[in-house]
């Protein structure tokens, strides 16, 4: 296949948005076209992040007749007996592929720290670089030859830098995600449209392909030199994200981020926003191999922070509720339609809960204590509850109480992933996927 032609500022504004991807063969759109059915497929995982703490309360674990209940109905679902938020009819459709966590503590009330332990199972200390789940998950579940990214991150947010919970840590620049829409998931962004392209992807006019490619490999020889006279991370990092860009601007891989390819209704029905429409990007790119998609879901017009509800919790979870419904059902549908929902494993989750109370704002603050998680698809024994929190909601009651490690633990072995798998950190010595004091919540995984 012809290589793209490219200048030198589109290479590299492409390498710092860190893109990735590994083949230069023109057998990617084929191979995307076999994969869904393939007994062979490894399995995928898509985390749909609730920025801010979603309400227990108001979605999964509603308290009907409670004082702290609120006004949201419950609502009956594919199977008898469980019920969740009125306003999540669509997902209750699929209430057979769901498993409900509903005993969910941890102690991390703080934004930061919870969103960055749960999505690392550790806490931020010394000098250790804590990878993601994405990373380590999409390491080891990722191909090498696979022409996109093993990891992408959809309007991901939360701090940056060394302890930031999307970062890759000590596993290297290699392990890094793509991160799409990253201004947007902080609520600065504008059109989602152009927010979920990746940039620079389309050759500047009146290149040849000659120069193009005199271009590249001049880069190329400098960063080598460069390199070789500072072994350091940065410069091995600024090279690793050159060596990526131009493999995947050399592949036909970034058709996958093209959503006009999507008949309409099908864009409808995931819903005309950003959340809903990096539900279908995350398809796109599950189906194409890509082993870990995050989805954030946080700012919208109706909610400006997202599911920090301290005020109003009610008319912003209905309107979080209704693009969640929208977003997350249809992905279940599509997914399923392509023979790709037994493969492919999904979690919701935030930093945590919401308390139980409602305060004077008519909304809810932050509640580690006891919340709720949901898995669906691949790897679990869905139409089931795990856990159960008192009348009011304030507390754990019956099966155990399940921590974060124990969670991320479940969402590795659900994924054939050994969560005790060590990989060696930055201080150089061995660190765990998940804690030592994990332990998986085996009744629900298939």
């Amino acid at each position: 296949m012809a290589a793209p032609i490219l200048s030198r500022r589109q290479l590299l504004q492409l390498s710092a948005a860190g893109a990735l991807g590994v083949s230069q063969s023109g057998w990617f759109e084929a191979l995307a076209n076999q994969t869904a059915n393939n007994p062979q497929r490894r399995r995928s995982c898509i985390l749909l992040w609730m920025n801010g703490g979603p309400s227990q309360m108001d979605t999964f674990d509603l308290k009907p007749g409670h004082a702290n209940g609120g006004p949201f109905r419950a609502a009956d679902t594919a199977v008898a007996g469980i019920r969740i938020s009125e306003h999540l009819p669509k997902i209750g459709q699929h209430m057979r592929n769901l498993a409900i966590i509903r005993s969910m503590t941890s102690r991390e009330g703080d934004h930061n720290r919870g969103t960055f332990f749960g999505h690392t199972g550790y806490l931020p200390q010394g000098s250790i670089q804590y990878p993601t789940i994405g990373a380590l998950l999409a390491k080891e579940l990722g191909r090498a030859d696979n022409p996109l990214p093993n990891f992408v991150s959809i309007a991901p947010y939360g701090s940056k830098g060394e302890q930031s919970p999307h970062s890759a840590g000590f596993l290297g620049p290699n392990h890094a995600p793509l991160l799409i829409a990253e201004q947007a998931g902080r609520g600065v962004g504008g059109n989602y449209e152009q927010e979920l392209r990746v940039p620079n992807l389309v050759p500047a006019t009146g290149v040849t392909r000659a120069q193009a490619d005199a271009r590249i490999d001049m880069l190329q020889r400098m960063d080598r030199d460069f390199a070789a006279r500072s072994p350091d991370a940065p410069a091995q990092s600024h090279r690793s994200a050159i060596d990526r860009a131009v493999r995947l601007m050399r592949s036909t891989a970034g058709t996958a981020f093209n959503l006009d390819d999507e008949p309409a209704q099908k864009r409808d029905a995931y819903g005309r926003n950003l959340f809903g429409q990096g539900c279908l990007l995350a398809r796109r790119l599950i189906e194409r191999n890509v082993p870990f998609v995050e989805v954030g879901f946080g700012n919208f017009a109706g909610s400006p922070f997202g599911w920090d509800t301290h005020t109003q919790n009610f008319t912003a979870v209905q309107g979080l509720s209704g693009i969640l419904n929208a977003a997350w059902g249809t992905l279940m549908d599509d997914l399923r339609d392509r023979g790709l929902l037994q493969s492919t494993l999904i979690v919701w989750m935030g930093e945590f809960g919401r308390t139980p109370r409602i305060n004077n704002n008519q909304g809810r603050d932050h509640y580690p204590n006891a919340w709720t998680t949901v898995l669906a698809g691949g790897g679990i024994r869905g139409g089931r509850v795990f856990g159960r929190t008192s009348a009011d909601g304030t507390t754990i009651e019956g099966e155990r109480p399940v921590t974060v490690p124990d969670f991320l633990a479940t969402v590795c072995q659900a994924l054939g992933v050994d969560p005790s798998f060590q990989n060696m950190s930055n201080e150089g010595r061995p660190i765990r996927i998940a804690d030592a004091t994990a332990r998986p919540v085996n009744e629900i995984i298939a």
